[in-house]
């Protein structure tokens, strides 16, 4: 039933969708169109009451932070880091001792900075853990992209980019040789577990032109499909552009809410640009239950699995009825009669096509929501135990005139 989305409409009425609000959705649709659904796009709080867009020059990579105690937003697990100072090495960093008179150095100018190497290990990690911990450095460090020789060039990518020196052995240089001048800049930093996107580098705009440039003539000599692909993958990086959204509101309250539900709606746009939508409400799900009704064939146990999961896919559309005033079982029975997009707008209490009366929803978030309750319900069977509070707290007693 997933049909693919195409053009900047369909994506503007998912995001419209997703995020309950006009406004928020338009500006989603224009900034994807923008950058494209695989385009670093970074959510901001803006110093206004508005929404304001904007888009600089910035760089992802896919490895993210190497230690969890780097975070800076436990909620979100996420590292932010504003105008921090870059040191980029091709080297393995075990002992403090290594990095310890740059940081020193650092120390006099600020207590940002972002380390890139091979692998940060042992006694070094612990040391910037600890003074992480303790507010003295805000450090984050991350594994070097790529492997050997590519490793090394992406690197080089990354100081034209940042306007640093990488530190290398093969160069002649030491860590404990680095000083200031051999650290980039960038505006932002911005690391998950799995990867770390680099808004706006410090280098010089020319010196990035002529890097991509030689890039792409490199692309052009080689007779490798792969190394062709790898080497026009580095150019779009330095090429590639970060959009920035940032949300503005009267109250910090209502600027988190706002926040929140810009990522949320942002990600299910995402997703439906990816795999595509399918009717929402609840109907999809019922009509892979009819249609796995109708051609599966088991007995004894088997079959008491398959009517449960069948049972739990009627439960959103007859949840959804319910919730709006309406009896459930009926529209359920409704609904049932139907066939394809044919559902229930609960808004408006009308039965018709959902996709012509714009009820979608990504097809990767029904996939994953039946593949995790799933995946949940079959661990409850496997362990045959939960665990609940022994004093749950009660509830007030409803208010009655």
């Amino acid at each position: 039933m997933s049909v693919p989305v195409a053009g900047r409409e369909q994506v503007a009425q998912i995001a419209v969708l997703a995020a309950h609000e006009d406004e928020m959705g338009n500006l989603i649709a224009d900034v994807l169109e923008k950058v494209g659904a695989q385009g670093t796009i970074t959510v901001e709080e803006s110093r206004t009451l508005v929404y304001e867009t904007e888009y600089v020059e910035g760089m992802e990579i896919d490895r993210g932070y190497l230690s969890p105690y780097f975070v800076t937003d436990q909620g979100k697990m996420v590292t932010e880091i504003d105008d921090p100072y870059i040191l980029l090495t091709s080297e393995k960093i075990s002992s403090i001792s290594d990095v310890l008179p740059l940081l020193e150095q650092l120390n006099a100018v600020s207590r940002n900075i972002v380390i890139i190497a091979e692998d940060v290990e042992g006694e070094a990690l612990a040391t910037l853990v600890v003074n992480k911990l303790r507010g003295n450095l805000n450090v984050l460090a991350v594994k070097a992209p790529g492997f050997g020789e590519r490793r090394k060039a992406i690197l080089d990518d990354m100081a034209v980019l940042f306007g640093a020196n990488v530190i290398s052995t093969d160069i002649g240089r030491n860590l404990d040789s680095a000083t200031l001048e051999d650290l980039g800049r960038c505006r932002r930093v911005i690391a998950t577990k799995d990867d770390t996107a680099f808004v706006e580098g410090n280098g010089n705009p020319q010196d990035i032109e002529a890097r991509i440039h030689q890039i792409r003539q490199q692309a052009e000599d080689t007779a490798s499909d792969y190394d062709r692909e790898k080497l026009e993958e580095r150019a779009a990086k330095l090429s590639g552009g970060v959009a920035i959204l940032k949300v503005g509101a009267a109250t910090e309250i209502e600027l988190r809410e706002k926040r929140d539900r810009l990522e949320d709606a942002l990600a299910a746009t995402r997703a439906a640009m990816e795999e595509g939508i399918v009717p929402g409400g609840g109907t999809t799900l019922l009509r892979a239950a009819q249609a796995t009704r109708a051609a599966i064939e088991c007995s004894g146990d088997v079959l008491t699995g398959a009517e449960i999961t069948f049972s739990a896919a009627d439960a959103p559309l007859t949840l959804i009825s319910d919730n709006a005033g309406y009896s459930g079982v009926v529209v359920l029975d409704a609904v049932r009669s139907g066939e394809g997009d044919y559902g229930f707008d609960a808004e408006k209490g009308e039965f018709g096509s959902m996709f012509d009366m714009g009820i979608v929803d990504p097809t990767k978030v029904v996939r994953s929501a039946l593949e995790n309750a799933a995946s949940v319900a079959g661990m409850i069977l496997t362990s045959e135990s939960l665990i609940t509070e022994l004093n749950p707290p009660k509830l007030p007693a409803p208010y009655d005139d």
